[in-house]
């Protein structure tokens, strides 16, 4: 059963530490700070009714308000973006069914259609969490930085997240195109959307001991059997890790102005 997409909220969490790049959300990138890029992107998806920026930190709040940019002040002492995420959406005044995005704040590339992708399956009442992969070949696999998704052929939910290449290609034929060729991996996207009331169980729960030993928190909610809906992109994701990512997001600007 389908039925119209409920309220969906996108939420912009964005802190001013960070171990490798303090003050990232207000780097400047072709002039302008990076949150007023991605808040500017995000607002190109029309299932969005709202789209807001989630800091605890009084410069990036000054520089948003300066910018135009609706922002919610929040904690300092949230263990992730997630229960960020959470509290501003509960003072936005989110209803139970309602949907939050949770939109990374370093991804000043983002591509609009990409929410898009990861709002569709909210048509559907059953599904609680999305979430987007994309396909990767073999080496891309390989790396542990890149997680892998496993998801089920006939819901689309996650069977399972992992940092290791799953599914294990025992016979070393993976990657063509025939059926009997052998697993197509699936890199992870690593946005998500949830619904109010699944938010709310989510930051609730205690880490999981898979979560803990991949260090991975979607599993946290497999675990505790909230299912993810993992949606199909052909979209890459370019963040900004390092200050000399800086560059290479506006080479990728630059080219999509």
């Amino acid at each position: 059963m389908t039925v119209p997409l409920p309220r969906c909220y996108g939420v912009i969490p964005a802190r001013y530490q960070s171990s490798r790049f303090p003050g990232k959300p207000l780097a400047l990138i072709l002039g302008e700070p990076m949150f007023r890029h991605v808040h500017r992107r995000a607002g190109q998806c029309a299932r969005l009714c709202r789209v807001v920026l989630a800091t605890d930190d009084a410069r990036i709040l000054d520089a948003a308000r300066a910018c135009g940019v609706e922002a919610v002040a929040t904690r300092a002492d949230h263990p992730s973006g997630t229960d960020r995420v959470c509290e501003a959406a509960r003072a936005l005044g989110v209803a139970p069914d309602d949907v939050v995005v949770n939109i990374q704040g370093d991804e000043p590339a983002l591509a609009p259609q990409m929410l898009d992708e990861l709002l569709a399956p909210f048509a559907d009442p059953a599904v609680r969490v999305t979430t987007l992969a994309r396909r990767i070949d073999a080496a891309a696999a390989a790396r542990p930085d890149q997680v892998k998704a496993v998801v089920s052929a006939v819901t689309h939910d996650a069977l399972y997240f992992s940092r290791a290449p799953v599914p294990y290609d025992r016979d070393g034929d993976a990657g063509g195109d025939a059926p009997d060729a052998g697993p197509r991996y699936l890199g992870h996207v690593g946005i998500y959307a949830f619904r109010m009331n699944a938010l709310e169980a989510f930051t609730a729960l205690p880490p999981s001991p898979l979560e803990r030993r991949e260090k991975l928190e979607q599993l946290r909610l497999l675990e505790n059997g909230i299912p993810i809906r993992v949606a199909i992109t052909e979209h890459a994701s370019h963040g900004v890790d390092r200050p000399e990512d800086i560059a290479i997001i506006e080479s990728i600007l630059g080219e999509t102005h």
